[in-house]
């Protein structure tokens, strides 16, 4: 059994049943017959789908969004805005999709070519539970306008979430098979990745999951799609606009109480500002408000989990004894996974921890020299997903972008995902892409035809 815990009051929601070996067969054997249909519809069909499957997220956002916030914890304004978001990039691929799939020609000694893009089959996806909707959907909207089909293997603790995702797309008219979700637990994915019927893979998690994954599909010789953990450097350079560079520094790291891969993680602040920046940090972290996440007041709910506090205060446990300061970072009395938004100082840079993804809200905070010394910093860690870089100097701009080793890099604005973008990282934060035309064809067979 599956059992959802409220992480605000650690009282138990739900439970629903993991599915047998039976109905796992079952609901394969449906994708694959689904397959064998979706993949010769034509693009209107599929846009047509689309659009239904964004009217039907819509229609139904409150309802979503509270599934979300009582599974796991984040606040209802920010759910809503997450449901919002996947009916856009819904609707995003049903406008865009089929100008993406469009043919197009190749010259070559003999004549022309055409490269065109097709269907590959069910693709399986393994999803966490920190944006439930969002980061299925980023797998999702792509997959159906593809003509693939999908099987969701989604995080333990947001099924209430994953039969919600199921039941917008079958509500909008979705053939049977099409987008299944598999209540199973992660000991499964490997024999379903191992399954002939099953083209390809695609994960968000955790490094650990992500290198079991990857050798289950190394060894089926399949495809996947990686986005694992970030420890995003924020650098602040003495050009940059202080006012705005702190206050949004504060909402990078406390989004989603920090549980976000593209959060900010790490301030990297030049010593001429550094004083001024901290100031307001320190007084913007300060503010920060946790509690009931169902209240428009909060600015952030609960960890996910009690054991995901657990483990935040083990590494800031881990850091003080290294001799880094803590100012916040408390875990709050009362019922539910709360703690105080927190900022770390005095971290040593070869610590293990200062190493490791801190998935909750502590910011580390590290003094640069010079531009030379902040990009030294934001690439001493094994992981490059994002990051997001402060200043108004031109030529400091092209050095971020072209030194910062990262998949996606801000410049004075908070670094968010969006349909339209390529999202995802180098290192150890993984490989491939999802979301805008990238996304779309990570799984599809991209055939030339010469006549």
């Amino acid at each position: 059994m599956f059992t959802s815990i409220n992480p605000a009051t650690g009282e138990a929601i739900a439970t629903i049943a993991e599915l047998t070996a039976p109905e796992i067969e079952a609901r394969v054997q449906r994708a694959h017959d689904a397959f064998r249909d979706w993949r010769t519809t034509d693009y209107a069909t599929r846009t047509a789908l689309l659009e239904r499957i964004a009217e039907q997220f819509e229609a139904n956002k409150r309802r979503l969004a509270e599934i979300a916030t009582r599974e796991m914890g984040k606040t209802l304004k920010s759910a809503l805005a997450e449901v919002e978001k996947c009916a856009a990039a819904f609707r995003h691929y049903a406008q865009n999709g089929p100008a993406m799939l469009a043919d197009h020609d190749v010259a070559v000694a003999t004549g022309t070519a055409t490269a065109r893009w097709l269907p590959m089959g069910p693709v399986l996806a393994v999803m966490p539970w920190n944006f439930p909707y969002w980061q299925v959907v980023r797998f999702a909207a792509p997959t159906i306008m593809a003509g693939n089909v999908g099987l969701l293997k989604h995080a333990s603790s947001v099924q209430g979430v994953a039969a919600a995702i199921e039941e917008m797309i079958v509500a909008a008219g979705a053939p049977a098979g099409l987008f299944q979700n598999l209540a199973i637990k992660s000991d499964k994915v490997a024999g379903l990745i191992a399954d002939d019927r099953i083209v390809a893979v695609t994960l968000t998690g955790s490094e650990g999951a992500g290198m079991k994954v990857a050798e289950a599909a190394g060894r089926a010789l399949k495809k996947v799609v990686l986005e694992l953990g970030g420890s995003d450097p924020f650098i602040v350079m003495p050009s940059a606009d202080l006012d705005a560079a702190a206050e949004t520094a504060v909402k990078a790291r406390i989004q989603n109480t920090g549980q976000s891969c593209i959060c900010a993680k790490r301030m990297i602040v030049h010593a001429d500002i550094y004083d001024a920046f901290m100031e307001r940090f320190t007084a913007g972290m300060a503010r920060v408000v946790a509690g009931d996440p169902m209240d428009d007041a909060t600015d952030m709910g609960p960890l996910s989990s009690e054991e995901q506090r657990r483990t935040v205060l083990d590494q800031l446990d881990q850091l003080a004894r290294a001799g880094a300061s803590l100012t916040g970072g408390e875990a709050l009395p009362g019922k539910g996974a709360f703690m105080s938004a927190g900022i770390l100082t005095g971290v040593p840079l070869d610590d293990p921890v200062a190493q490791e993804e801190i998935f909750g809200p502590i910011a580390m905070v590290f003094r640069a020299g010079d531009i030379d010394e902040a990009i030294r910093i934001a690439n001493d860690v094994p992981f490059g997903l994002g990051s997001s870089v402060w200043t108004n100097d031109a030529a400091e701009k092209a050095r971020f972008v072209r030194d910062i080793e990262a998949g996606m890099t801000a410049i004075n604005q908070l670094l968010a995902s969006a349909p339209q973008a390529p999202f995802g990282g180098v290192k150890r934060s993984g490989h491939g892409r999802e979301l805008g035309p990238y996304g779309l064809h990570e799984f599809m067979n991209l055939k030339t035809i010469v006549e």
